[in-house]
C-alpha cells in the first residue's frame, strides 16, 4: 500500500496511467451527507440485536443456587429441618448442591454437629433451584448442573463456532453477490433461527438452533461495518466507525426494515457493475444536494477507478497468493483472535469481582461509552495503530494487576476489572474500522470474513479458558493477559491508515502501481507554487476544449475542480502539457 494518498482528481484521457479514486467522487458528492447518514442510521438500528445474542449466555447459562430435590418425609418438619436430615453439609456449613443422604438422618435434628457415617449418593429426584435471581435458565430447564454444568458454557462455544463459520461464509458471499443482498439474507435467517430456538424441546435442539443463529447473525456484523466505511469520505471514517460501535453499547432487540440500504458503489465498480454504481452515486448526489457533481459520473470515469475486478471472482485464496496480502491477512487474523478472546473473556467473567451480577454487567457496558468517545479523539490524534496497540497492552496490564490484588479488596479489583474492560472496548472499536481500511475493495469482504472467523474462534474458546479457573483461580487471567500482550505486539506491525485512501485492488497492497503514483507525487510537489492564474492562462492557451470530455468548456472544468490544485494538475496531465508547465515553474 502506498505511504500517502492525497485526494486529487485524475486524468480522464489516460485511465491506464492516472486513475480516479473513489474518494474523488465522494468529495464531489459530499462524503458524509444525508445519504451516508441514512445508511449509518439503518446500520445502527440493525446492530441493536447483536449484544443481546452475543452476551445472552451470561443469563441463560447462569446456574442458580440449587440442591437435591427432597423426598417426602413423614412428620411436620420445616423446610430447614428437612434439608438437615436429607442434604449433607460442606466444610463452610452450606448444603451441598449435588449429593444427598441415601436415608434421612433424623438424629441430626438434635445435634447438627454430630458426625454421621451415612452413605451419600447423587441426587435421585432432580434438583430444586433458587428462583430469586433467575426464573428460568438452561440449568433449570434441562438440569444442567453438577456433572452436566459444563454444558452451560458449551452453549456459548457452540454459538460462537456458528459465528466463526458464518464470518467465513458471509465474507466470501458478500464479495461475490454484494453487501446488501447478503445483509438481507443475514437478517431474515438469523431472525428465523432465533425465534425457533425459543420453542426448543431439548438441549440438543436448542444447541443446533443457536449454532445456526450465530452462523447467520455474523453477516450483520461484518457487512454493515464494511458498507459504512465504503460509502464515506476519509475524514468521516473515524466518526462512522465510532458511531457504529455505539450501536453495540446501546443494543436493544430491534429488527428494522433494511430494504432501502444501497449496495456499496465501491464493490459495484470493482466488480464491473458500473451502471448500477452510477445509479447509486447519482442518488447520493441528489440526496446530498451536490447535483453539480452528477456530470462527472460517467461510466468511463468510474471504470478508471480500479484496474482489477470486472468479472473476476475473488476468494479467500487471494488472501494468501501474494506476499503483502498474505502478511496482512496473518497479522490481522492474529490480532482479531487476541482482541476478541480478551474482550469476551472479560465480558463473560462477570462474577469474578464480588459485585452483584447485574451491577457488574451494567458497569462493563457503561465503561464502553467513555472508551469509545476516547477512541474518537485518539484515532486522528495518534492514529489507528497506536490506539489499537495501547488498548491491548493496557488491558493486558489490568489483567495481570488483578492477579496480585487480594480478593477481600473487591472494590479495587472491580475498578481494575472495569478499566480493563474499557481498554478492550477501545481495542475492539478501533480494530473494526482499522481492518476495513487495510483490505482492498475487491477482496475487503473476504478479508473481513477471514479475520472475523479468527475473532470468533477466540470468542468460542473464551468460555473454555474460563473453565481453567477450576485448576488455579488465576489461570484464565494469566492466559488472557498473554493473549492480549501477543496481539498488541502483532498489531504494532500493521501499517497506519490514518488520512489515507482505501485501497481498491490487490495491486495497491502489493505496490505494483507505485510507479505511476510516484510520478504524480513528484509532479504535485513541483506544481505546488504555481498560482491559479498561471494555470488558467496555460489552459486557455491550449484551446477551448479538452479531448475525451465531449468538448466541455475549460471554464466548466475549472468550476468543477476549484479550488483544488489537484484539479488543475489533472487537466494539465490530460492535455499532456506537463513538461511545458514544469518548465515555466
Amino acid at each position: 500500500m502506498t505511504d500517502t494518498c492525497r485526494r486529487r482528481s485524475v486524468s480522464f484521457t489516460s485511465p491506464q496511467r492516472f486513475r480516479m479514486k473513489f474518494e474523488d467522487l465522494l468529495e464531489e458528492l459530499d462524503g458524509f451527507g444525508r445519504f451516508q447518514k441514512m445508511i449509518l442510521f439503518l446500520s445502527f438500528i440493525g446492530r441493536f440485536t447483536l449484544p443481546c445474542h452475543f452476551l445472552l449466555n451470561n443469563y441463560i447459562g447462569a446456574i442458580p443456587p440449587h440442591h437435591c430435590a427432597l423426598s417426602s418425609v413423614d412428620g411436620n418438619l420445616t423446610h430447614e429441618q428437612r434439608m438437615t436430615i436429607s442434604i449433607p453439609k460442606q466444610e463452610d456449613g452450606t448444603f451441598t448442591s449435588c449429593h444427598m443422604f441415601s436415608e434421612p438422618q433424623f438424629h441430626l435434628l438434635g445435634d447438627e454437629l454430630s458426625v454421621t457415617n451415612a452413605s451419600v449418593v447423587e441426587c435421585q429426584n432432580g434438583w430444586t433451584f433458587d428462583n430469586s435471581s433467575f426464573i428460568s435458565t438452561l440449568a433449570t430447564e434441562w438440569d444442567l448442573v453438577c456433572e452436566n454444568r459444563g454444558m452451560n458454557k458449551a452453549m456459548a462455544t457452540i454459538f460462537f463456532i456458528g459465528v466463526m463459520l458464518g464470518a467465513a461464509i458471509y465474507g466470501s458471499l458478500s464479495d461475490r453477490y454484494g453487501r446488501k443482498t447478503m445483509l438481507l439474507v443475514s437478517y431474515v435467517l438469523s431472525l428465523c433461527f432465533a425465534m425457533a430456538s425459543v420453542f426448543s424441546s431439548s438441549i440438543i435442539m436448542f444447541a443446533v438452533l443457536r449454532f445456526f443463529t450465530g452462523l447467520n447473525i455474523t453477516g450483520i456484523v461484518i457487512v454493515t461495518s464494511v458498507l459504512n466505511v465504503e460509502w464515506v469520505s476519509i475524514e468521516s471514517r473515524k466518526l462512522v466507525g465510532v458511531i457504529d460501535s455505539f450501536s453495540w453499547t446501546f443494543g436493544y432487540m430491534v429488527l428494522p426494515v433494511m430494504g432501502w440500504v444501497p449496495e456499496s458503489a465501491r464493490w459495484l465498480i470493482a466488480n464491473g457493475k458500473v451502471e448500477k454504481a452510477q445509479y447509486y452515486l447519482q442518488k447520493c448526489a441528489v440526496m446530498n444536494k451536490r447535483t453539480t457533481g452528477i456530470s462527472i459520473l460517467k461510466p468511463e470515469v468510474l471504470s478508471s477507478i480500479v484496474s482489477e475486478g470486472g468479472n473476476r471472482t475473488y476468494s479467500y485464496l487471494d488472501l494468501m497468493r501474494t506476499p503483502n496480502m498474505r502478511r496482512l491477512a496473518l497479522l490481522t487474523g492474529v490480532t482479531w483472535y487476541g482482541v476478541a478472546s480478551t474482550y469476551y473473556g472479560m465480558s463473560f467473567n462477570i462474577k469474578g469481582f464480588g459485585l452483584n451480577l447485574y451491577l457488574n454487567q451494567f458497569l462493563y457496558a457503561a465503561v464502553e461509552i467513555p472508551a469509545k468517545l476516547l477512541v474518537y479523539l485518539l484515532l486522528d490524534r495518534i492514529g489507528r495503530r497506536p490506539t489499537e496497540v495501547s488498548g491491548l497492552l493496557l488491558s493486558s496490564c489490568a489483567l495481570i494487576i488483578n492477579i496480585f490484588i487480594p480478593k477481600d479488596q473487591w472494590i479495587v479489583r472491580s475498578v481494575i476489572g472495569v478499566l480493563g474492560k474499557g481498554f478492550t472496548a477501545i481495542a475492539f472499536s478501533t480494530l473494526v474500522l482499522y481492518s476495513s481500511e487495510l483490505y482492498p475493495t475487491v477482496i475487503r469482504q473476504n478479508g473481513m470474513g477471514f479475520i472475523s472467523f479468527m475473532g470468533r474462534l477466540g470468542v468460542a474458546l473464551a468460555p473454555l479458558i474460563l473453565l481453567l479457573d477450576d485448576m488455579w483461580t488465576h489461570l484464565s487471567q494469566v492466559i488472557l493477559c498473554i493473549i492480549a500482550l501477543i496481539a498488541g505486539v502483532v498489531a504494532s506491525q500493521l501499517p497506519e491508515t490514518k488520512d489515507r485512501c482505501l485501497p481498491e485492488t490487490i495491486e495497491d497492497i502489493e505496490g505494483t502501481r507505485c510507479g505511476a503514483m510516484d510520478q504524480e507525487e513528484q509532479a504535485w510537489e513541483i506544481l505546488t507554487p504555481i498560482s491559479e492564474n498561471e494555470v488558467t492562462e496555460a489552459l486557455r492557451g491550449m484551446g477551448a476544449t479538452v479531448v475525451g470530455l465531449d468538448k466541455v468548456e475549460v471554464k466548466d472544468l475549472l468550476q468543477w475542480h476549484q479550488p483544488t490544485l489537484a484539479g488543475y494538475l489533472n487537466l494539465i496531465l490530460a492535455l499532456e502539457e506537463l513538461p511545458k508547465i514544469l518548465t515555466t515553474a
